[in-house]
């Protein structure tokens, strides 16, 4: 029944995204009484950029200071507001959001020291900006953040898809999944605190790495072997767990953390890291089980189809993440 609950998982998922999309962040700095400077930075995907651009109430005035700067995997822009009205109250709206994917973090930072911290989302475009700071709004923010990064992270779930693949007994995979939570918990802490830092290029690539890593020790245990994994799963777990705690750190670092929460956003990232993997444990174990009342007799042939096609997919990533080294 595994094997089919992989095919489904690969069907349904892989639409040639390795990771999350990344939220766009729009960053707002009140630098006097009436001015406010404008950070606007935009995922791209290639050479393609949405066109999703930042509209604020009419008695606003928005004038761009410098033209557009490409970097790897983003569009920034940069603008002034002007206005003798105050922002707090007004109305923020992203235009053509609603014909994407993709979430906005807003950040904004006023005078006497608030910071304002919200997301807007393709179904919800628009947030009158608030003028008092909201720690609830940060630990909401950051927990959706969170659990979308998991959830659309495919690399992340095919490697512990693979752990549960490779995994006998349900309390076995209970131990094996939490080793992999404390571990990239600890690593996306220290990472994003600044204690650690690792290039994403070459990380990302060693994440990739441990997926094929799997699908071969999984060909091992259908072939008779008994394996490192097979036997203690729970340290392999803990090991690359290090190494995609890392990765989150990646995402996270391009989201960016509000100065006067960075513990609040930091843990209740996490959380929302960790409801989404829990979720997404629960319901391939749910579907194992029911898989597991069916009477299929399955030919020996198909038990190797999920380990290549988990293998094969990974193997495309690591050719792909090592050839942007270059």
């Amino acid at each position: 029944m595994k094997k089919l609950l992989t095919l489904l998982f690969i069907v349904f998922t892989f639409h040639g995204w390795s990771h999350e999309i990344r939220p766009a962040f729009l960053q707002i700095v009140q630098t006097n009484e009436s001015s406010y400077n404008v950070f606007w930075k935009v995922p791209s995907m290639g050479d393609g950029v949405p066109k999703i651009t930042p509209v604020f109430a009419p008695f606003i005035q928005m004038e761009v200071l410098n033209a557009p700067n490409q970097i790897p995997g983003s569009v920034i822009y940069s603008y002034k507001l002007s206005s003798d009205e105050l922002l707090q109250g007004s109305i923020l709206r992203i235009n053509g959001l609603n014909r994407t994917l993709i979430d906005v973090l807003v950040n904004i930072s006023y005078l006497n020291g608030e910071k304002v911290t919200f997301m807007l989302q393709p179904d919800k475009d628009s947030e009158v900006i608030p003028g008092q700071y909201s720690t609830s709004e940060v630990i909401k923010t950051y927990t959706i953040l969170g659990v979308e990064h998991i959830l659309l992270g495919i690399d992340h779930l095919l490697f512990v898809l693979a752990l549960i693949l490779i995994t006998k007994g349900k309390w076995k995979i209970i131990k094996t999944v939490t080793a992999f939570t404390i571990a990239h918990s600890i690593t996306l802490s220290m990472a994003a605190l600044g204690y650690v830092d690792f290039p994403a290029p070459p990380v990302e690539a060693v994440i990739a790495l441990s997926i094929v890593f799997l699908a071969i020790e999984i060909l091992k245990v259908l072939n008779g072997k008994q394996t490192l994994t097979s036997k203690q799963p729970w340290l392999v777990a803990f090991t690359f767990g290090l190494l995609h705690g890392f990765g989150f750190a990646g995402a996270l670092s391009s989201i960016g953390l509000p100065q006067l929460d960075i513990p609040i956003a930091l843990a209740f990232f996490n959380i929302g890291v960790e409801l989404g993997q829990l979720a997404f444990v629960l319901v391939v174990l749910a579907v194992i089980w029911l898989l597991g009342k069916t009477k299929i007799n399955w030919p020996t042939w198909s038990k190797k189809v999920p380990p290549y096609v988990i293998g094969g997919m990974a193997s495309f990533w690591l050719i792909e993440r090592v050839s942007g080294f270059f």
